[in-house]
């Protein structure tokens, strides 16, 4: 097997860190061979470095603890919602937020301590509580007074809760993952959660334990975590600050992405000016934990030269929905030829009926072939997150690799689960007038 060297440097700073080149000239990830994972489990396909992934969380874990020894850092998981992130995560030291009774199911089937689960969302439900409560998780972000009365209808001990300021920041990032501006659906403004903090002292069904923060996602700039925690700080003093996650990662060459130290650095060297000794701080990163990690991979359809060059794969919007929310320009590779130099630009485009449905403009691929396996890099955050079934596609299979070994993480979806919800239907006789 020839090194990682073999492989650009442009590509090797956005696929997983664990690559290599096999006899024949293609991709490995994690040991195995990107072609014959496709031929193995079909395409799409949603491969993960599971030794990049651990060694991240460790970068996090380690790193924070370093910096802030009464720490902890919480996987986001609605970037990779998958019972094996969640139990790598629990392997791993790493507390897990969840958003919504779907992921806490998950993350509790995955073995994750629910002392260590922090439960969020802007529109939570009584049953989600209900389950929360019931299972001792650990912390529930506070988003309105809603949240405060479920948790008082359901009674027992008091549950620790933070609750969410509205910072009022405004990131260099796209409108759909702002989550800290004036116009933001989540949290409190700043003296609306003052007041509601005072109005929860000695509340016997809550204990506010702390503040929470999140402004945002994919953004390349410290500087706003830095301010969003100084805004929480004037709140008062408390036993948890929660400066949420947000750290963009390197997509292509025009992303700089900053460092998990320099982060790190950052966010800790702030905490020390502001915060009081002793105090707690939570770190929530997602997509900069996860999305190095894994890729994309397809098959090529067809390649149509008309107007433009084309290369057609077999999947799309049904499995990156994300590329259409965000227009982040991602990076791909045909895998099969993976250190050949580039000799084609083409749209890159998925086969569903959309003209949204550019997976990479103007993608600089290596002699592109009908039957190549094509990988696009960094899709290991919100790829799977965002599956659906648009024009039928069926929901990709996952696999972990590590050390040469490929371990199934989530199985195709079959024709028969696709047709499921539809059973009534088939049962009606449809044909009458």
């Amino acid at each position: 097997m020839k090194s990682q060297h073999s492989i650009p440097e442009s590509l090797a700073r956005v696929l997983p860190a664990h690559i290599g080149v096999d006899g024949s000239g293609a991709l490995t990830i994690g040991g195995c061979s990107v072609p014959e994972l496709t031929a193995e489990h079909g395409s799409p396909l949603f491969i993960f470095d599971e030794q990049n992934l651990r060694e991240t969380m460790r970068r996090y874990r380690d790193g924070l603890a370093e910096r802030w020894p009464n720490s902890r850092v919480c996987f986001a998981s609605k970037s990779l919602p998958i019972i094996a992130a969640y139990a790598i995560a629990q392997a791993e030291g790493i507390s897990v937020d969840v958003a919504g009774e779907g992921e806490l199911q998950l993350a509790l089937e995955a073995g994750v301590d629910p002392s260590r689960i922090v439960l969020h969302g802007n529109a939570k439900s009584a049953a989600e509580i209900e389950l929360a409560r019931s299972m001792g998780v650990g912390l529930i972000v506070v988003d309105n007074e809603t949240d405060i009365e479920m948790i008082a209808a359901y009674g027992g001990p008091r549950q620790d809760v933070l609750i969410r300021i509205l910072p009022g920041i405004e990131t260099d990032t796209h409108p759909s993952i702002q989550t800290g501006g004036a116009g933001s659906k989540f949290g409190l403004p700043f003296d609306e959660a003052l007041q509601l903090i005072e109005q929860l002292n000695g509340h016997p069904n809550v204990r506010v334990r702390g503040v929470h923060v999140h402004i945002g996602s994919q953004i390349l700039d410290i500087d706003p975590f830095v301010e969003a925690l100084g805004i929480i700080a004037n709140a008062g003093e408390f036993d948890i600050y929660n400066v949420g996650g947000g750290l963009g990662v390197n997509y292509s060459d025009d992303d700089v992405a900053p460092e998990i130290e320099d982060y790190l650095d950052a966010v800790c060297g702030a905490a020390a000016k502001v915060l009081p000794e002793g105090a707690q701080l939570l770190v929530e990163p997602g997509r900069s934990l996860v999305a190095r990690s894994g890729v994309t991979a397809y098959r090529v359809r067809n390649i149509k030269r008309s107007h433009a060059t084309f290369v057609a794969v077999d999947g799309g919007m049904s499995e990156q929905m994300n590329i259409a929310l965000t227009d982040d320009q991602y990076t791909a590779v045909v895998a099969d030829r993976v250190t050949d130099p580039p000799s084609t630009t083409a749209q890159l485009v998925g086969r569903q009926c959309e003209s949204g449905d550019l997976l990479v403009d103007q993608a600089k691929l290596q002699d592109p072939k009908q039957g190549d396996t094509i990988v696009i890099a960094g899709t290991g955050a919100y790829g799977y997150t965002f599956v659906n079934n648009y024009n039928g596609a069926l929901h990709p299979a996952v696999v972990f690799c590590r050390d040469g070994v490929a371990n199934l993480a989530v199985r195709r979806q079959t024709m028969t689960e696709y047709l499921a919800p539809h059973e009534p239907a088939l049962e009606i006789d449809w044909s009458a007038p």
